[in-house]
């Protein structure tokens, strides 16, 4: 009997917990969009490139693998549309992908100095970090339609659900990285593994080339959660047909229910470690 009890009253504050999680996270729009601001501006200020750099990484990346094909140092199986706009379609959607994954810990990190000092609701950092991804990835976007248009792909109905895509992808990002911020902010460590462990990822996924019709790797890929949020944010920019819409939608549906447990892991645990970052 007392074990039911204690388990309810545990149930009511795990419950409590989350609610006021969640209501601290949608309810520090100002507070997000001020730091969000000022963060943004503070980065392109004292960068000669301003807000090149935005998509400068993607650039760069898709144009590597377009040399090597084009010169014939690697043999890539046909893609179905432009190899151009494919591996930049492809580079770019994973860049924000990787950007959605440190976006917590990077937040989390620059704000460490005021958090011991200003009590604020700490989901507002999340938020402010979400906010500038959708501004990078505004910036991504608006380049990948002038590729789509200039390789004559142009305009179709699908199009218009791809920032719907890139919402999900973000969201699925952003959950991971709210899982790994609070071990991120204790040991330097976890970022240089996140970093080294993304940079193997992009070649089991189907980032610059197509999954392969048989073999181990083509098991690896198809089961990769990243390949499903590649292929249909691809698919939905460039019109062509989303295999892996099924596998999309059971992936943007378990993000969704792990963000708020994210979200709570993360309300729970980071003033304990900031408490003891500035003992």
């Amino acid at each position: 009997m007392e074990t039911r009890i204690y388990q309810k009253e545990n149930n009511l504050k795990i419950g409590k917990l989350l609610k006021d999680s969640a209501k601290d996270f949608f309810g520090s729009h100002f507070l997000a969009k001020q730091l969000a601001t000022r963060d943004i501006k503070s980065q392109y200020r004292q960068s000669y490139l301003g807000i090149i750099w935005a998509f400068i990484m993607p650039v760069t990346s898709a144009l590597v693998w377009i040399f090597l094909n084009l010169t014939g140092t690697i043999k890539l199986s046909d893609t179905g549309v432009p190899y151009p706009v494919y591996a930049f379609s492809g580079t770019l959607i994973w860049s924000i992908i990787t950007e959605a994954i440190n976006s917590p810990t990077s937040s989390t990190n620059s704000a460490r100095g005021i958090m011991s000092k200003i009590n604020f609701p700490k989901e507002a950092l999340i938020l402010s970090g979400i906010y500038k991804l959708l501004f990078n990835s505004f910036i991504k976007i608006m380049l990948l339609l002038v590729f789509i248009f200039v390789f004559g792909i142009g305009f179709h109905v699908s199009l218009m659900l791809f920032p719907f895509a890139i919402l999900a992808a973000i969201l699925f990002g952003t959950t991971l990285g709210l899982f790994m911020t609070p071990i991120g902010l204790i040991y330097n460590d976890v970022a240089k593994i996140i970093s080294m462990g993304l940079s193997f990822l992009m070649y089991i996924t189907p980032v610059v080339y197509a999954i392969p019709k048989d073999g181990i790797m083509k098991t690896i890929m198809e089961i990769n959660p990243f390949t499903a949020l590649i292929l249909t944010s691809r698919s939905l920019a460039l019109g062509t047909t989303p295999e892996y819409l099924g596998y999309f939608c059971w992936i943007l549906a378990a993000s969704v229910a792990l963000f708020f447990i994210a979200l709570l892991f993360y309300r729970i645990s980071i003033p304990v470690i900031v408490e003891r970052l500035s003992a």
